[in-house]
């Protein structure tokens, strides 16, 4: 299909190339040429008025936060680690997007949690009365001699989906200019159809489209009504700027005036993040949707796209609007967030979680936490309740990893020496004691759970699980080319993991191992 430019990218694009051939000075001291693809340039440098850049030029304006990896702590001076929950897998999925593309992948892309909480982990399933079980086992660092891991794993509930509360959801839909793409609007058409396909007879759809300006395409249908709601969703077309703030505001109208009490209140927002109309800073943003969300309604944010993918932005607004932030790459993605994880994705079973581990300094000489870097909290916004947490929906699972120096180990831990901070016998035999604080989904007050764990967890050979997500977590510390990737590498990962049954028999797990082996071939 033919791709149509305005006037004025073409008079730019033929001016810089004419100046880079013209007698005035050398073509390695001129403007570099549209065409070459070595110097992209933003595309709002043109005025505008443009689809898509000139074959064979690159546009990529993707932005990512800026990730600062979490350091050793020593435990005599920081005995505290406090962070939130998160279960969002965007980067994972986004990352193996940049991989199958051989692009080069930005460090602060890979969050190394989302990608470890990506895959599927064996935990027991919670005893009756409690939201969630919860597992440790400590075993060998495999890039670290002088340490060990620890992994700490949440299960929440297995959803009974004939028992769940009846849905309320407004589907937010970018249909700007910039969503024009195939990976992009087709690929949300196809995500939607499917969600339809499991929807029932009480819940209600609403639509929500966005670009220019904003549009109620549909106002309350009802689940049954799937053929009215798919047809909805194919009549959409792409065209015009983003004005996402709108949008926002009058889907959560919408959820707000169909409101189900007891029920699933949620804004579904389908984007590539390119707000430019309006409110469109992640500040602003985010500042939006924690007003919003006092109403009761949750939010979930899926990515689309390459070239202008603004995950800051998408993973600022699932985090302050009380939601989860997924990327999708493909229909079979797609499959996964919005069917096979539904119940996780769409029904919180607790929110504001936030988990603390205090170490024994007589057992434990210094630590890290692997991730989590922008979900980190003070030490006293443990126990305030204003202060936000992470959600967990149905089903979901919260693993979390940190590289332990234990008492005797050799490693040198800033901090350790301090004088009036001294390791000192605690009468106790535990390694540490892991404390989650929780909300109900329309609760306010939290609740307090320990969890006191020694001995009973250490153990030489990790079972399968340990051994996989320590794997996972090598391989997003060698694409971060971390500091602390010690004798890691993309090989070791690939013996390990290889022996491993379950890798095989877990299409997910066996794609991962296969992303793996494509960076060693490299």
């Amino acid at each position: 299909m033919k791709r149509k430019y305005s006037a004025l990218l073409l008079t730019a694009a033929l001016l810089l190339s004419a100046a880079g051939c013209s007698g005035g000075g050398s073509t390695a001291d001129a403007a570099p040429s549209a065409y070459s693809g070595t110097a992209p340039v933003a595309p709002e440098a043109w005025g505008g008025g443009y689809t898509e850049p000139f074959e064979g030029v690159d546009w990529n304006t993707e932005e990512y936060g800026y990730i600062r990896e979490n350091s050793f702590l020593a435990v005599s001076a920081s005995p505290l680690s406090t962070f939130a929950a998160d279960v969002d897998t965007a980067s994972y999925a986004n990352l193996r997007r940049l991989l199958n593309q051989g692009a080069q992948v930005p460090a602060d892309a890979v969050r190394i949690e989302e990608l470890v909480n990506y895959f599927h982990y064996d935990y027991p399933a919670p005893e009756a009365g409690e939201p969630f079980s919860v597992t440790g086992e400590l075993f060998p660092c495999p890039w670290n001699p002088d340490a060990r891991l620890l992994r700490l794993g949440l299960q929440a509930a297995q959803p009974d989906w004939d028992a769940m509360p009846p849905s309320n959801l407004v589907f937010l839909i970018d249909v700007s200019g910039s969503m024009n793409d195939d990976d992009k609007l087709p690929l949300v058409k196809q995500a939607f159809g499917l969600l339809t396909e499991n929807l029932r007879a009480g819940d209600l759809v609403s639509i929500v489209t966005y670009a220019a300006s904003d549009r109620v395409v549909l106002d309350g249908a009802t689940g049954d009504e799937g053929a009215v709601i798919r047809s909805a969703i194919e009549d959409l077309t792409a065209g015009g700027s983003t004005a996402g703030a709108k949008g926002i505001t009058t889907a959560y109208e919408l959820a707000r005036r169909h409101f189900i009490p007891g029920g699933n209140n949620r804004v579904i927002l389908a984007t590539d993040g390119d707000l430019n109309v309006g409110v469109t800073s992640e500040g602003e943003l985010a500042r939006l949707v924690e007003e919003e969300k006092e109403s009761g309604v949750f939010l979930s944010v899926m990515g689309f796209g390459s070239g202008n993918l603004k995950d800051n932005k998408l993973e600022a607004l699932a985090d302050h609007g009380d939601g989860n932030y997924a990327y999708i790459d493909s229909a079979l993605e797609a499959r996964r967030v919005l069917v096979e994880e539904m119940g996780g994705t769409l029904f919180t079973v607790a929110k504001d979680v936030k988990l603390q581990v205090e170490f024994n300094p007589g057992r434990v000489k210094g630590y890290r936490l692997i991730g989590y870097e922008n979900r980190l909290m003070a030490a006293e916004d443990f126990a305030d309740d204003a202060r936000d947490g992470g959600e967990i929906g149905a089903g979901h699972r919260v693993t979390v990893l940190y590289e332990l120096a234990m008492a005797d180990s050799p490693m040198d831990i800033p901090g350790s020496d301090l004088s009036y901070q001294a390791a000192s016998p605690t009468g106790s035999g535990d390694y540490f004691t892991l404390s989650v604080r929780y909300k109900a989904p329309d609760g306010e007050k939290s609740t307090l759970l320990e969890y006191p764990m020694g001995e009973e967890i250490a153990v030489e050979t990790p079972s399968e699980d340990s051994a996989f997500a320590a794997g996972v977590a090598e391989f997003g510390m060698l694409l971060r080319d971390s500091q602390y990737k010690g004798t890691a590498s993309y090989g070791g990962i690939v013996g390990r993991l290889s022996r491993l049954p379950g890798v095989a028999e877990d299409g997910y797990k066996a794609e991962f191992l296969e992303l793996v082996r494509g960076r060693l071939e490299q």
